[in-house]
């Protein structure tokens, strides 16, 4: 092992670049720490072999001086909410909030009360940083209506002005398919003439039409798994289709910064929930191995199905799933899992496959794939995809099933533009 900012390998293939200072081992996570502050830590895992490149993980930690004063400036403006608040009450300030009726008191709140609390004195004070209207297409660059408000933020009017070239870093316009011109832009409007703009009708009745089935053998082509089912929205690709995995008596392991959609669907299941640190494999582990040793609670009876919930990258934290551990813990312990490529596919691998390709795994190692049109793609929906049987069973099942979007058809029409159907 070699100290003094180098590199130390260790014995079971971790690698990590400290600052200088004695090293010490956290016997929680496995982590190397210093006495000294650290400067960078990478963290290389070589996946137990499983996996012979390197995983590299780099994120800089808050400094504490700006957590303290982040969180300070947070309790102040609590503090001065609350006072404002009751100023309001006794009609000294007014408050330019909508309020609810007098003969509608009676009924249950659509928000909760911090929510309100937080939106008239915290988010009211920073409104202007957040939905700007724009005045072009999202590309790389965009032009933003310029505006002003004098009332705090209440509301705004528009100066008539136009701020050109605002570099963009809020759109998911990943491989820019979402422009005025272009292969995707006359697709849709192709479509949109012969076809409309939606089918008006569930799949299941009359809205099944041979350019779905077209899309979904293209997806499933593309992924290299048997089938794929398309779904009208991303977020309901999620939420409306993992209670057709797990119910009653089943076991859902949630990393821990999995997106709302994946929690909504877990919680609409009606399984047990449980959540493991994000990609930590030891606490998957330890709740793998619990599930399959105790059983259910008080019963103790075996878990229906235990599925694992993980993301391919992850869209805030901009990591990636620790992908080659996870099917071996999911192999080793007999569990199902579920991958939520939304930010992958498109994105990453040498053709574009996501993140099964970027680590060289079989597509048929995951039990079910998921992913959206509406990052990488340019257009809408979502896609699930997985072995024939399951997809059969899913076929039946699928509350999703009953949505559908005609949007989808651009992504047929832009490939059969570029000459074939494996271009992105």
């Amino acid at each position: 092992m070699k100290q003094n900012g180098n590199l130390c390998q260790m014995a079971n293939g971790h690698t990590t670049s400290v600052a200088n200072g004695p090293l010490k081992m956290n016997p929680k996570n496995g982590f190397l720490k210093t006495s000294r502050r650290q400067e960078k830590v990478h963290y290389v895992a070589q996946n137990g072999g499983l996996y012979k490149k390197p995983f590299n993980e780099y994120f800089e930690e808050t400094p504490m001086l700006v957590a303290v004063l982040t969180y300070m400036g947070y309790g102040i403006l609590t503090l001065f909410g609350y006072l404002r608040d009751f100023l309001r009450e006794w009609k000294i300030e007014k408050c330019h909030h909508a309020t609810e009726r007098e003969e509608q008191k009676d009924f249950v709140p659509l928000y909760q009360d911090f929510e309100n609390f937080y939106t008239r004195n915290l988010y009211m004070r920073i409104r202007d940083n957040w939905n700007r209207p724009i005045c072009s297409v999202p590309g790389p660059k965009f032009d933003v209506l310029e505006r002003t408000s004098y009332d705090y933020n209440w509301t705004f009017k528009f100066t008539g002005n136009v701020i050109k070239d605002v570099i963009n870093l809020g759109s998911y316009n990943y491989l820019g398919f979402a422009e005025n011109t272009g292969l995707c832009t006359e697709a849709a409007a192709a479509v949109t003439k012969e076809y409309g703009v939606g089918v008006c009708s569930t799949r299941q009745e009359l809205g099944n039409m041979d350019k779905h089935e077209e899309l979904e053998k293209l997806v499933a082509r593309f992924l290299g798994l048997e089938a794929a089912m398309t779904f009208g929205m991303g977020f309901a690709t999620n939420s409306m289709n993992i209670p057709a995995l797990a119910g009653k008596g089943c076991l859902i392991l949630s990393d821990e910064l999995n997106h709302s959609s994946l929690v909504l669907g877990a919680r609409l299941s009606g399984a047990t929930i449980r959540v493991f640190k994000h990609n930590n494999m030891q606490s998957l582990e330890k709740l793998l191995r619990d599930a399959v040793v105790n059983g259910q609670p008080r019963t103790h009876r075996p878990w229906k199905k235990i599925l694992i919930l993980v993301e391919g990258i992850y869209s805030m934290e901009g990591s990636i799933v620790r992908l080659p551990e996870v099917i071996a813990l999911k192999n080793k312990y007999k569990a199902y899992l579920y991958l939520d490529e939304a930010h992958s596919i498109g994105a990453l691998g040498p053709t574009g496959r996501g993140v099964v390709e970027y680590f060289g795994i079989n597509p048929q190692d995951i039990d079910v794939l998921m992913g959206t049109f509406t990052k990488s793609f340019g257009a809408a929906g979502g896609y699930i995809a997985g072995k024939k049987v399951r997809e059969q069973i899913l076929g039946t099942h699928l509350h999703a099933v009953f949505q559908s979007e005609i949007f989808q058809l651009i992504i047929i029409r832009g490939k059969e533009g570029k000459g074939g159907t494996e271009s992105k």
